[in-house]
Parts: structure tokens; sequence; C-alpha cells
């Protein structure tokens, strides 16, 4: 459904219409002059993604006398990065080089902000690296402001996770799972393995859902089985590369992490993963699961030659933070930004 750009919400001449399939190449080859490379299979996958949950995404271009000047992709954030309040995340925008300064960009912003409104999203949410100061301008007059979040990310090839030098994980023998088959012998009062030999690894299955649901139940006291069902759809359908995870022990699911890697935000070079969703059973706790999934998730990094694992964390998850940087994460050169909705 095409929706024209009325008085003041763009320039006389410009008009901003949803986006769709058919603008694949025009898309494609903006994104090209923007960027100096092209990536059509990361907007096609964008733009099928669309379709099929039109209520996870907002996607609008921005013509003039029929011709595409310009694209905004925007996504609806759940429960990533454990949010309780969903908003809009601002994914990509580009115009054309030759139609800047013209109000395009603005138009096709305030389109998006105004499809977050009707549909009662309190805020816009976007990350920029701090480096990249034409957009760090466009985002200070669109009104964003520095978010409280923190982003912290990791060279997979610096890592000591999945490498020959990663550490062993030591745990105490009272946080042993039992052995069903030993009753007499006597147990270490420790013992030390490398973190992924802790738990049995395997890729993320559609059969698994049921279980994820259940310990994500366990940790956040919510029901959240809606946005974990997304979340499988991304995993399994929507993303590039599949990285998502399970691990378990004993015979059980004892934990799971989501993660995926594309050509990103703001025309990324490269493709970095980003990791929005880990859990551990609290009957696992504090056995490694956690450390195994994260050693997982490098080794097949490595494999890929992804370089860079990412992730967005609240400032106030202390435990979460300090994990994360235990496991060589950093501060970032990418900022978190929000923008507050009236």
């Amino acid at each position: 459904m095409a929706q024209t750009a009325t008085a003041g919400s763009a320039k006389a001449g410009l008009q901003v219409r949803r986006l769709s399939p058919k603008d694949l190449a025009a898309v494609t080859a903006i994104d090209a002059t923007l960027g100096g490379r092209t990536r059509p299979a990361y907007h096609d996958r964008r733009l099928q993604a669309a379709q099929r949950t039109p209520s996870h995404y907002a996607q609008f271009a921005v013509e003039e006398r029929g011709e595409l000047l310009g694209y905004v992709l925007g996504r609806v954030l759940e429960g990533e990065f454990g949010r309780s309040a969903p908003a809009m995340r601002l994914e990509v925008i580009g115009v054309k080089a030759e139609a800047q300064g013209r109000g395009a960009g603005h138009a096709l912003h305030r389109a998006l902000e105004d499809e977050a409104r009707k549909r009662n999203l309190r805020e816009m949410r976007t990350g920029c690296d701090w480096r990249d100061h034409s957009m760090m301008r466009f985002l200070d007059r669109a009104g964003y402001q520095l978010a409280r979040n923190h982003v912290i990310d990791c060279a997979v090839g610096e890592a000591k996770l999945g490498s020959r030098t990663e550490e062993p994980v030591v745990v105490e023998a009272r946080e042993r799972p039992s052995d069903q088959h030993d009753y007499s012998a006597p147990a270490a009062n420790d013992f030390e393995q490398l973190a992924r030999d802790t738990a049995e690894m395997r890729s993320l299955a559609a059969s698994d859902l049921e279980d994820v649901v259940r310990i994500d139940r366990r940790l956040t006291g919510r029901d959240r089985s809606a946005y974990i069902g997304h979340k499988f759809d991304d995993a399994l359908n929507e993303s590039a590369i599949r990285l998502s995870l399970i691990a378990r022990r004993q015979g059980a699911t004892a934990g799971y992490l989501m993660a995926s890697a594309d050509y990103g935000n703001f025309g990324r070079a490269e493709p970095v993963a980003v990791l929005d969703t880990i859990g551990v059973d609290p009957n696992f706790a504090r056995t490694g699961v956690a450390k195994a999934m994260l050693s997982q998730l490098f080794i097949n990094l490595g494999a890929l030659r992804i370089e860079r694992v990412e992730t967005v964390l609240g400032r106030e998850n202390y435990g979460l933070l300090g994990f994360f940087y235990r496991m060589g994460f950093a501060p970032s050169q990418s900022l978190a930004f929000v923008k507050p909705l009236a």
C-alpha cells in the first residue's frame, strides 16, 4: 500500500511510499554507489522478511517524479538484549548522493517515526560507528541522543575463546552432573576441561522452541513465546549465516544462544555476528554452559572468517556485562542511540 507524503512531511516534489520487492534493483544500486560494493542478497532477505511478517518491519522509499531517490529499513525490537518494551530500530537508510541535502533522508525518517507511533512504539533505536561523521550529524538533526546501553564487541582472531590458548573451565565437584552409573568412586574437588567440552553443542532447530521458551520463562518470569518464536523464524529463515546454538547436558536442554551474521547496519563492508539473546537453565547455572556456547560460537565464526561479534547490554546488567568482559569483550567503536517518541 502506497503512502504519499503529506504537506510538511517532505519537501515539494518528494513522495514517500512503502518499499516493495520490485524496488530491489534500485535499492541495490543506491547501496552499491554509497558503499562501493553490491549486496543484493542482504536487501532481498530484508524485503522478503517484511513480506512474510509485516508486523515486524517497516520499509519506505522516497521518490521524485517516479525515480527512487532513497530508502529506509526499520525493524521492531521486542525482547532483544533483554528488552521489555518494544521499539522501532532504524536499520539502514540510504539516499542517492546527488539527492542528498534536499530533505529525502528526513522524509524517510519521519515516515518511519510515524509508523512507529501508529504501532504504539515509544522510541526509536539505532547504532552508529562514532567515526561515521555524516551519519552522526544526521542522527543529531533527527533528534537522537546517546542511549544508556553499552555496545560491546570482541575480535574473533584475538579472542582466547575457541582457540588453542583457551583457558580450561574449573568446575567444583558439587556442580558436576552426577554419573548414574558410578555409586562409589571418590570424586576430586574440582576438574578442568575446555569450555566447549562441558556441554553437547548443536545448531538451533525448530524442535527446540518449547525448551527455549521454558528456559526464558524461568529466567525472565514472563511468557515471551511470541518473541522467541519470531527469533526462531529469523534464525532459521532470514539470517544469511546460521549461528544460533543449543547446549545440552544430561539429556536436557541446558542453554541457548541466538546470533546471526549478515551485511548489516549502515553499509558494513564485512559481516559481523550479532549476539542478541543468551540463556542458561537455572538448573545448570555456574557449570560453564554459557562459556561453552560462546566458545563454540567463536569456533564457528573463525571457520566462517567472520572477524567480529558484538552485543548490546543495559548498563544496569552488571552480571552479564561482567561475564562478557571476562570472556574478552570490550567497548565497541559503535554507539547506541535512542529517540523517545511522544
